[in-house]
Protein backbone atom coordinates (compact mmCIF):
# COMPACT_ATOMS: atom_id res chain seq x y z
CA UNK A 1 0.00 0.00 0.00
CA UNK A 2 1.05 3.81 -0.56
CA UNK A 3 1.47 6.49 1.76
CA UNK A 4 -1.66 7.77 -0.46
CA UNK A 5 -3.73 4.69 0.33
CA UNK A 6 -3.29 4.50 3.89
CA UNK A 7 -4.05 7.80 4.77
CA UNK A 8 -7.70 7.60 2.81
CA UNK A 9 -8.44 3.86 4.48
CA UNK A 10 -7.47 5.58 8.30
CA UNK A 11 -9.40 8.43 7.64
CA UNK A 12 -12.21 7.08 5.64
CA UNK A 13 -14.16 8.19 2.18
CA UNK A 14 -13.42 11.87 1.72
CA UNK A 15 -16.72 13.34 2.78
CA UNK A 16 -18.44 15.77 0.62
CA UNK A 17 -20.65 18.47 1.72
CA UNK A 18 -23.92 18.66 2.67
CA UNK A 19 -26.30 20.93 2.99
CA UNK A 20 -28.92 21.00 5.96
CA UNK A 21 -32.31 20.85 4.55
CA UNK A 22 -34.42 23.72 5.16
CA UNK A 23 -38.45 23.68 6.69
CA UNK A 24 -40.59 24.52 4.16
CA UNK A 25 -42.23 27.98 4.67
CA UNK A 26 -45.27 27.05 3.60
CA UNK A 27 -45.67 24.45 6.16
CA UNK A 28 -44.09 26.42 9.14
CA UNK A 29 -47.08 29.10 7.89
CA UNK A 30 -49.65 26.70 8.11
CA UNK A 31 -50.42 27.46 4.16
CA UNK A 32 -53.78 25.93 3.10
CA UNK A 33 -53.54 27.29 -0.58
CA UNK A 34 -50.82 29.64 -2.71
CA UNK A 35 -53.13 32.39 -4.65
CA UNK A 36 -51.79 33.14 -8.28
CA UNK A 37 -52.74 36.94 -7.59
CA UNK A 38 -49.70 36.88 -4.56
CA UNK A 39 -47.11 38.29 -7.31
CA UNK A 40 -44.41 39.67 -4.82
CA UNK A 41 -44.34 36.16 -3.11
CA UNK A 42 -44.40 34.22 -6.24
CA UNK A 43 -41.76 36.41 -7.96
CA UNK A 44 -39.38 34.95 -5.26
CA UNK A 45 -39.67 31.89 -6.59
CA UNK A 46 -38.64 32.39 -9.65
CA UNK A 47 -35.21 33.34 -11.02
CA UNK A 48 -34.63 36.33 -12.90
CA UNK A 49 -35.08 35.04 -16.31
CA UNK A 50 -38.51 33.83 -15.75
CA UNK A 51 -37.37 30.17 -14.74
CA UNK A 52 -39.74 28.09 -11.57
CA UNK A 53 -37.17 27.24 -8.99
CA UNK A 54 -36.74 23.54 -8.38
CA UNK A 55 -37.10 22.25 -4.58
CA UNK A 56 -33.38 22.12 -3.68
CA UNK A 57 -33.19 26.38 -4.32
CA UNK A 58 -36.61 27.28 -2.82
CA UNK A 59 -37.09 25.07 0.22
CA UNK A 60 -40.62 24.07 -0.28
CA UNK A 61 -41.67 20.62 0.73
CA UNK A 62 -42.82 18.59 -2.96
CA UNK A 63 -46.60 19.74 -2.13
CA UNK A 64 -46.33 23.10 -2.03
CA UNK A 65 -43.60 23.11 -4.82
CA UNK A 66 -46.67 21.80 -6.73
CA UNK A 67 -48.59 24.23 -5.79
CA UNK A 68 -45.91 26.98 -6.39
CA UNK A 69 -45.40 25.82 -10.05
CA UNK A 70 -49.35 25.65 -10.74
CA UNK A 71 -49.69 29.37 -9.19
CA UNK A 72 -46.67 30.77 -11.54
CA UNK A 73 -48.11 29.41 -14.50
CA UNK A 74 -51.80 30.99 -13.89
CA UNK A 75 -50.04 34.19 -13.31
CA UNK A 76 -48.19 33.94 -16.13
CA UNK A 77 -51.12 32.93 -18.36
CA UNK A 78 -52.82 36.25 -16.39
CA UNK A 79 -49.92 38.48 -17.53
CA UNK A 80 -48.85 39.00 -13.95
CA UNK A 81 -45.91 37.27 -14.53
CA UNK A 82 -43.88 37.42 -17.26
CA UNK A 83 -42.77 34.11 -19.31
CA UNK A 84 -39.17 35.09 -19.58
CA UNK A 85 -36.98 38.18 -18.60
CA UNK A 86 -36.69 40.94 -21.12
CA UNK A 87 -33.07 40.59 -23.21
CA UNK A 88 -31.46 43.89 -24.17
CA UNK A 89 -28.66 44.00 -26.90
Amino acid sequence: MSDEEQEQTESGPARRFRRKPRACQFCADQATSIDHKQTELLKRFTYDSGKIRPRRDSGACARHQRMLGRAIKRARHLALLPYAADRFR
